[in-house]
């Protein structure tokens, strides 16, 4: 699933923007971005989302998007 959110990010950016970005991680791992440069998406798996808590770490920071 995790792959798969990452290709339809990748696939919909290219089309609608042309922008072009990057895939790094592996769905096994539960992680996986996309780099766009100076934006990067992030997919987790439930477990690594809980884990790693970005929206803890970045909580001072605005939120221009939030998608679950």
């Amino acid at each position: 699933m995790i792959n798969a959110l990452a290709d339809a990010t990748l696939d919909d950016m290219k089309s609608k923007h042309n922008k072009k970005g990057k895939k790094q991680g592996f769905a096994r791992d539960g992680w996986v971005i996309v780099d766009y440069g100076d934006v990067v998406v992030h997919l987790f798996s439930p477990d690594q989302r809980d884990f790693y808590n970005l929206e803890e770490l970045w909580e001072d920071g605005k939120v221009l998007l939030r998608v679950q």
